[in-house]
C-alpha cells in the first residue's frame, strides 16, 4: 500500500476554493506580498485560493452572514501577526469587519456585539508570534510514518 500525506490545518476550519479581492481603504504604507494575501498601497486586498481560516471567533454560530467578513478579518490580522501591518491598523479591521457583516445582512444587533468582542478581545490575536511549523501527516497501513 502507498504512502499517504496530508496537512494538518489546525485550528483552520475553512479554506477559500478561488479567489477573493475587496478594495478597502489604503492601510499600508508598503505593499504587502505574502503567500496568501496581498494588500496594495491603494487598498486593494486580495486572498489567494488555498488561503485557510478559523470563521468567526468566540462563542458565534458560523452563519452566512459572517464568512466574508471573518475571511477577510482573518487575513488582516495575520498581516498584523506577520508585522506586515501595524498593530494600530486592528481598529480598522474591526471596523471592517462590522461593514461587512451589515452589507451581508447580518442583524445589526449581533453585528454590534460581535464588534465589540473583537475590540475587547482581540488584541492578542493581532499581536506578532513566532510562525507555526506546517505540520504534515504521513500515513502507511493507517500507521503514521516518523
Amino acid at each position: 500500500m502507498s504512502v499517504f500525506c496530508y496537512r494538518d490545518l489546525t485550528p483552520y476550519k475553512y479554506q477559500l476554493t478561488q479567489p477573493y479581492a475587496l478594495t478597502i481603504d489604503a492601510i499600508a504604507d508598503e505593499a504587502i506580498d505574502t503567500p496568501f494575501v496581498r494588500l496594495s498601497m491603494e487598498g486593494k486586498l486580495y486572498i489567494a485560493a488555498g488561503y485557510a481560516w478559523d470563521g468567526p471567533s468566540g462563542p458565534t454560530f458560523d452563519t452566512d452572514t459572517f464568512m466574508r467578513a471573518s475571511l477577510v478579518h482573518d487575513a488582516l490580522y495575520q498581516l498584523m501577526r506577520l508585522r506586515k501591518l501595524p498593530e494600530d491598523k486592528r481598529a480598522y479591521a474591526d471596523e471592517l469587519l462590522y461593514r461587512l457583516c451589515i452589507e451581508d445582512n447580518m442583524n445589526r444587533f449581533r453585528a454590534w456585539y460581535v464588534y465589540k468582542a473583537v475590540r475587547w478581545f482581540g488584541a492578542s490575536n493581532a499581536r506578532p508570534e513566532e510562525e507555526k511549523p506546517v505540520v504534515v501527516l504521513c500515513l502507511e497501513n493507517g500507521l503514521r510514518k516518523k
